[in-house]
C-alpha cells in the first residue's frame, strides 16, 4: 500500500498493492518512467515515477508471476460466502412484523421533538425580522460636496 497526497488538491489517498502491481507490469511493458495516479476528489492525474513504486513493491515481478500462474476464475464460479447461505422466501408474519417496525420508527421520527434552530424560528414573527439601510447607495447630506468646502 503506497500513502499519496494529491499534488493539486492536497486530498491524501492510497494506492493498493493490486492497482501497483498492475501498474508496473503496464510500464515494464510499455516502458515507461512514470504512472499516472488519479486523484479520488478532483481526478487529475499525479505522476508516480517508476522508481519510488518499485520501492514500495520490491518483489513485484514475483508476484506478477504467482498472478500469472493462477488461472482466471469466472466470477460465476467463485465460492462466496453468501452463496454457501440458503435463502428462504420470508414468511407473512416476519414480512408483517418488519413492516409495523418500520412503521413505528418512521411515526416516531415525525412526532420527534423539533430542533432548537426549528423553536427559535418558529417563536419569532416575521415583523420582528430587523432590517439594515443598505450601505450601498450613500445620501448626499452626509457628504459635503467640494463646492460648499470652496465657499
Amino acid at each position: 500500500m503506497m500513502n499519496l497526497r494529491c499534488l493539486y488538491c492536497q486530498t491524501p489517498f492510497t494506492l493498493g498493492r493490486p492497482e501497483m502491481l498492475a501498474a508496473l507490469v503496464t510500464m515494464s511493458e510499455k516502458h515507461q518512467n512514470h504512472y499516472d495516479a488519479h486523484c479520488p476528489r478532483c481526478r487529475r492525474a499525479n505522476s508516480i515515477s517508476r522508481q519510488r513504486m518499485e520501492l514500495f513493491f520490491p518483489n513485484w515481478r514475483e508476484a506478477a508471476k504467482q498472478q500469472a500462474s493462477m488461472p482466471a476464475a469466472d466470477p460465476d464460479e467463485l465460492p462466496s460466502a453468501s452463496a454457501n447461505l440458503k435463502t428462504e422466501p420470508l414468511t407473512k408474519a416476519v414480512k408483517s412484523a418488519a413492516l409495523k417496525t418500520a412503521a413505528v420508527k418512521k411515526t416516531a421520527a415525525e412526532n420527534a421533538k423539533p430542533s432548537a434552530s426549528k423553536r427559535q424560528r418558529a417563536s419569532k414573527p416575521a415583523s420582528a425580522k430587523k432590517t439594515t439601510p443598505s450601505k450601498a447607495s450613500p445620501s448626499k447630506t452626509s457628504k459635503p460636496s467640494s463646492k460648499d468646502k470652496k465657499k
